[in-house]
């Protein structure tokens, strides 16, 4: 497990990323991945959507542009506090302090899930994906981007001394355990390095 896959680093290490993380995030996730992203999830207007682990709200920003019924989660005070800058606290967007692995929220609660930029902290990422296919109803849909694994080795022991960076095959088994049908990946990134995230899409099997 990675130093950063610890819930009270991630918690200390995000306190300090939250007052750069808008300047910092394009080099790594920027708006033409979010648009590529978005155009997968496939959102109908009346959509009621969960971000899971939103932070400053890059990805709720782009939620917006399809649904008027966003709600967004995260475990960082400090991140969540750029995004009620943004949004206000439940102005256009009802945000909640909380926990991927065991999410505030009742079952078949929403029409979809997003989540990009988290599923490398979480302890148990697998929790996590059985969480969000609680909370989405039958039929509905969960997008996840994270950090595609690298192809050298020295950068795969880098990565695996950080957080979770993970390949197509990790996620099959991952979304498989979690029980989902349907799952697809995409690689995305910029153009410095195209392949930099993975994004998969998982479908909640019919009821």
């Amino acid at each position: 497990m990675g130093i950063l896959e610890d819930k009270s680093r991630a918690r200390l290490f995000y306190k300090y990323l939250s007052k750069v993380y808008d300047q910092v995030n394009p080099f790594i996730w920027n708006e033409e991945m979010r648009a590529e992203a978005l155009e997968l999830l496939a959102l109908d207007p009346d959509d009621r959507v969960l971000d899971v682990g939103c932070g400053t709200g890059f990805g709720t920003e782009g939620l917006l542009q399809y649904s008027d019924d966003v709600h967004g989660l995260d475990q960082s005070i400090h991140q969540m506090e750029k995004a009620f800058e943004k949004f206000g606290k439940t102005d256009e967007v009802n945000f909640y302090r909380g926990d991927a692995e065991r999410l505030p929220f009742a079952d078949d609660s929403f029409d979809a899930v997003w989540s990009s930029g988290s599923i490398e902290y979480w302890p148990n990422p697998v929790d996590a994906l059985a969480e969000f296919r609680r909370v989405v109803k039958p039929g509905g849909s969960v997008l996840v981007v994270g950090p595609n694994y690298p192809s050298s080795s020295l950068f795969q022991r880098l990565a695996d001394a950080i957080m979770l960076f993970y390949d197509e095959a990790e996620a099959d088994r991952m979304f498989a355990e979690a029980g989902f049908d349907d799952v697809q990946h995409v690689t995305m990134g910029p153009s410095y390095n195209p392949e930099i995230a993975i994004t998969t899409l998982a479908r909640v099997p019919d009821a």
